[in-house]
């Protein structure tokens, strides 16, 4: 990484940071827990998750006339007042808000906008995205998201000592944790509460080769 001219926060903000980053084509550059974290591209099995995830929304919005919510993937997100800032595998938003943004052109979104954001882990970076122990971790993403007080942080761990996801809720600013989880195995459909009562096929999700 070269000299940087300003705060690696305020260049990522400005979409910036990427030209002072040495990194292949097509990496992911966050800001997480005050550092730069570069991440490679993600590859078919971590992508094909995510789809999964789009597919029921989008199955939903046309069963369902009522089903008022709309997916991003790929769209950066600075955690104003925390000072990270994320590109998650997929969130989910309110369909005016996600109109309203599109029409604005704005390149990012802000996490008051967000009601729900999805990591997937991969095997070279699944640190960023799980929950933290609280045995002297750094901060991570979960905890970004708690402090930003997004509503659900659904996490898929693809680790082979985990293969679940969890749903966690109840974001608690001051802590930068979730105080309610909910999560199933590999294999078991997944739940999204109210307000969005999805169910999503996981029967194809494996994880990651050891």
């Amino acid at each position: 990484m070269s000299r940087l001219p300003d705060t690696p926060y305020n260049l990522w903000v400005r979409g910036e940071l990427d030209d002072h980053v040495d990194a292949p084509e097509g990496s992911r550059i966050e800001i997480i827990g005050g550092e730069v974290v570069v991440s490679p591209p993600p590859g078919l099995p971590h992508n094909a998750i995510a789809g999964d995830i789009n597919y029921a929304t989008v199955r939903a919005h046309v069963l369902r006339p009522d089903f008022g919510w709309r997916t991003d993937q790929g769209s950066g997100m600075p955690l104003v007042g925390v000072g990270d800032g994320f590109v998650p595998d997929l969130m989910i938003l309110d369909e005016e808000v996600y109109l309203a943004a599109r029409r604005s052109q704005v390149r990012t979104l802000v996490p008051d906008q967000v009601e729900l954001v999805v990591e997937v882990t991969s095997h070279s970076n699944a640190a960023n995205d799980q929950q933290p122990t609280g045995r002297g971790h750094g901060d991570n993403k979960g905890n970004g998201y708690a402090r930003a007080e997004i509503p659900y942080y659904l996490l898929v761990d693809r680790s082979p000592k985990v293969a679940r996801s969890i749903l966690y809720s109840i974001p608690d600013q001051a802590l930068g944790a979730y105080l309610h989880q909910e999560s199933w195995a590999f294999g078991e459909a997944i739940h999204l509460p109210e307000p969005f009562d999805i169910s999503i096929d996981t029967s194809e999700w494996k994880p990651w080769d050891q």
